[in-house]
């Protein structure tokens, strides 16, 4: 089953196209790396991924429903996480709880269930203890953590990370790349995530995505299933 799908896909900035003739195809179940160097749009790639971007030309299609039937869930946890300044008003647990809450849902109450996912996301990332903190009191790397168990308190059919891992140490790192493998063996989630660290990462994805400018200054389109445009692979 495909969650995301993009053909020939061209988008850019004030006219300069940086992703062109993309084509790439995510299925469900799938833990997917994108990686590349400064400035190979692969935020961009992410944000048109989830809708989030209108492409100049081509399709990009997201599935409506995840795989359970129900409405498809995004989790998504952006770059600079540490922006949360230090009068941040909410604690730890009031801030991953929101997670649990749909569009239309604010006004209802918490069940079993919500406080049952949002303990579980908390313990998974290595938080729960510190579940009363506020949020200004964080490192950068422990903020990192409470935006991950937010998206995974949603229980997401599909989870996107941009450099997930700014912040954490070696140790940290390894741990996240193993729950984030079991997400997608345990739970059937989807992870697609942005990373320069493929050399610790590898042994647990499915798939690397690259993107990568020429010796020759062209840029090159890079997925792991088309090499055509601005951006080419040099690993799938």
């Amino acid at each position: 089953m495909a969650l995301v799908a993009m053909e020939q896909v061209v988008f850019g900035y004030d006219d300069v196209p940086s992703l062109e003739d993309v084509n790439l195809e995510i299925g469900a179940g799938e833990f997917v790396a994108v990686t590349g160097p400064n400035g190979a749009s692969k935020t961009t790639l992410l944000r048109l991924m989830m809708g989030l971007l209108a492409p100049w030309k081509g399709k990009i299609s997201l599935a409506s429903r995840g795989k359970g039937g129900g409405k498809l869930k995004i989790g998504y946890v952006p770059q600079q996480i540490s922006a949360f300044n230090s009068g941040f008003p909410s604690s730890i647990l009031e801030f991953v709880r929101s997670g649990r809450y749909t569009k239309g849902s604010w006004l209802r109450k918490m069940n079993a269930r919500d406080h049952e996912q949002t303990e579980l996301a908390l313990k998974q990332v290595g938080m729960w203890h510190l579940r009363h903190r506020k949020i200004g009191e964080l490192s950068g790397g422990q903020k990192q953590r409470i935006c991950i168990a937010r998206a995974l308190a949603m229980e997401p059919d599909l989870l996107v990370l941009d450099e997930p891992t700014t912040g954490m140490d070696r140790d940290s790192r390894f741990g996240f790349y193993e729950l984030m493998k079991t997400q997608t063996e345990q739970y059937g989630r989807t992870v697609v995530m942005v990373t320069h660290g493929l050399d610790e990462v590898s042994p647990y994805l499915d798939r690397i995505v690259e993107l990568e400018r020429k010796e020759d200054g062209k840029w090159r389109c890079c997925t792991t299933t088309s090499c055509r445009g601005h951006f080419s692979p040099a690993r799938s």
